[in-house]
């Protein structure tokens, strides 16, 4: 091993460490091993594995620091791998001279507003575990092309912008599991354009990630991938705490494609079995196809909870949402909202306590201008306004739900309606409560109503 006080570095955060680090990675044996210490650096150090072979760093325990005082990355690990994950698609000399660099056991402090932590270029099979970057621009920055990608139990924390960064990147193989990614300004994982595909966030902790001020303050959140022009695909979100404050603009998920019809930019995506919550908003998707949102608790949506719109082929089911303790009272929005979608379908959901809406339009679910929506075998409780409230939309299918206010409530005015323009829609089998106004309210024209149980 290259331990760097062997080639001059003093690790006392007061020298300037820079080119001692350098030239253990450039004159060593390729595994830059940091002991305990403070080592202060200028400029990036270079992991230039086209040059000098297989590379590494190792923190001693989490007892090294590394605090960058200059712009960019305290660590540029770099490659020149060229293909995809296939194996006919590699050049000898990634296997021979470039794959798997690992940085772990230690920690990066950014102490310039433009430093990042550690930036990734045409690596294959970069493997990042057991560090902790804070106070960075970017903790982790992906560029140009990268492939197989792990990100294990690491702390990201406080970064200015993103905790992980997907930079008009072409990607794919990308694991993050169990990390702490908190309290960076606009995202705690963002992915901007580029051609994305097979990553999952898993088992991780993605709170607080707020406080970003710029002309797209809105686009902030645990997890934001924008690809106005370009792909997101074959994502899975799972078992993760995302969450944050309600007075946080964004959303806790925010998805956003292509604009196009039909919408192809985004698909492919899987968010099952998260705890969301707490934000202006929980979910966002706009433009987006073949997505399954399933078994998630969603609360605290200070606009409403869910928000789809453009998007076709959307699975939403057996989330519980909403729900509160009876002993706490809140006063956020709550509810699910879908405009220009089709081809969704919401089932088995629970929803508690939603107020979505006004007393002129809109309800627990609203949805317009869609076609082919089915809501099925749900709760809808405690709805202020109404439960459904469907409006110039055709061949939805109602059926089998549960819209009821509990007695003392004295917020709903109809269970359930369909206004507006469309046709072929049909409501049957649910049991509604009365509201003030009435339980079903239809346009006969609009839609076929029979079998329910107004209560």
């Amino acid at each position: 091993m290259s331990f760097a006080k062997s080639f001059g570095a003093i690790g006392d955060g007061k020298a300037d460490d820079t080119d001692a680090l350098q030239h253990a990675l450039d004159d060593g044996d390729g595994v830059l091993e940091l002991s305990k210490g403070t080592y202060r650096i200028t400029r990036p150090v270079v992991l230039d594995s086209r040059k000098h072979g297989y590379l590494g760093v190792r923190g001693e325990q989490g007892t090294a620091r590394i605090v960058m005082t200059g712009t960019g990355p305290a660590l540029s690990i770099i490659g020149d791998h060229q293909g995809t994950a296939t194996p006919a698609s590699f050049k000898p000399h990634t296997w021979e001279r470039e794959r798997m660099p690992i940085v772990t056991g230690l920690e990066i402090l950014g102490e310039h507003p433009a430093a990042d932590g550690i930036e990734l270029r045409r690596t294959m099979q970069a493997t990042i575990q057991n560090v902790l970057i804070r106070r960075c621009r970017y903790g982790i920055h992906l560029v140009e092309r990268n492939r197989n990608f792990l990100l294990n139990a690491a702390h990201i924390y406080d970064c200015h912008d993103s905790g992980v960064f997907f930079d008009e990147c072409n990607l794919h193989q990308v694991i993050i599991s169990a990390n702490h990614i908190s309290y960076c300004k606009r995202a705690g994982i963002r992915q901007f354009n580029g051609d994305v595909h097979n990553i999952q966030i898993t088992g991780n902790d993605i709170e607080y990630n707020s406080g970003y001020e710029g002309l797209d303050e809105e686009l902030s959140g645990e997890i934001v991938l924008v690809a106005p022009e370009g792909v997101i695909s074959e994502y899975t979100i799972a078992s993760n705490t995302i969450q944050a404050t309600l007075d946080a603009p964004g959303a806790n998920v925010m998805i956003l494609g292509k604009e196009e019809d039909p919408p192809s930019g985004i698909r492919l995506v899987v968010i099952t079995g998260n705890v969301l919550g707490s934000r202006d908003r929980n979910i966002v998707i706009d433009y987006g196809s073949r997505i399954s949102i399933t078994g998630n608790t969603i609360y605290g949506g200070q606009q409403l909870n869910c928000e789809f719109r453009n998007s076709r082929f959307i699975t939403f089911g057996s989330n519980s949402c909403f729900s509160r303790p009876a002993s706490y009272a809140s006063d956020t929005t709550d509810g699910v909202l879908l405009v220009n979608c089709s081809g969704c379908s919401l089932v088995g959901n629970v929803l508690n306590d939603c107020r979505l809406g006004t007393k002129e339009s809109g309800g627990s679910i609203t949805v317009r201008d869609s076609t082919n929506i089915a809501i099925s075998a749900s709760q809808i409780l405690n709805p202020h306004y109404r439960g459904i409230d469907v409006a110039n939309s055709s061949r939805c299918n109602i059926g089998g739900n549960s819209v009821h206010e509990e007695a003392g409530t004295e917020h709903l005015i109809t269970g359930l309606r369909i206004t507006g323009e469309g046709s072929g829609n049909w409501v049957h089998g649910n049991s509604v409560s009365e509201g003030t106004r009435s339980a079903i309210e239809c346009d006969g024209h609009t839609a076929r109503v029979e079998g329910n149980n107004p209560i």
